[in-house]
């Protein structure tokens, strides 16, 4: 089963059909989705959440090659403002978008910083990529500030079209190094719940 995640912040909370409605609300929006793989239908359907939760999300879940979380501020725990995930794969190991109204205050850092250990410590990874549009400036960002490097680059459908892409990664050697100089003295360690 799945752990709740804690961070400063943040409760990062199992992906659970229920969140569907809320994410459904939420998602749509041309800023959150346009760099977001093809896969993702645009137009966005009125059910896509829910369609996506049951037929995708949860069996991947259950199968143990994905881990989805929800992402809530601990200050009000009711209210999803996003999701990231882990998947298994060779080029495409983490995803994760955030609803605009909380954009720009750092809760993504936060939570990519409780998966990547949730990544390598609990699943036992050694290494962990992700594949981000070249014009994703925030995405990037998270990126270099949790110490990913670039690694290669080519092209990829996004909801916005082909993009140039980019491969950012970080072995799990790496991870713990970045995590024990400049995470630890920002933040309490995520806490593992449940």
């Amino acid at each position: 089963m799945l752990p709740e995640l804690a961070t400063s912040r943040l409760l990062l909370r199992p992906l659970e059909l229920a969140d569907a409605g809320q994410a459904q609300q939420l998602f749509p929006h041309w800023e959150v989705v346009r760099y977001l793989n093809a896969i993702v239908p645009w137009p966005y359907p009125p059910d896509g959440c829910l369609t996506y939760y049951r037929d995708i999300a949860l069996p991947a879940m259950e199968r143990g090659d994905q881990w989805h979380w929800t992402l809530r501020l601990r200050s009000a725990p009711q209210q999803l403002i996003g999701s990231i995930g882990l998947m298994r794969g060779e080029t495409d190991n983490r995803g994760f978008w955030l609803a605009l109204p909380w954009h720009g205050l750092g809760l993504m850092t936060e939570a990519v910083v409780a998966v990547n250990d949730y990544w390598f410590d609990v699943l036992g990874f050694s290494v962990l990529r992700a594949p981000k549009a070249v014009a994703n400036l925030a995405s990037r960002r998270i990126s270099e500030k949790t110490g990913m490097r670039l690694v290669s680059r080519n092209e990829k459908n996004f909801v916005s079209g082909r993009l140039p892409c980019e491969i950012w990664e970080i072995t799990a050697g790496e991870w713990r190094i970045v995590r024990r100089r400049f995470f630890s003295a920002q933040a309490p360690q995520p806490e593992a719940r449940g």
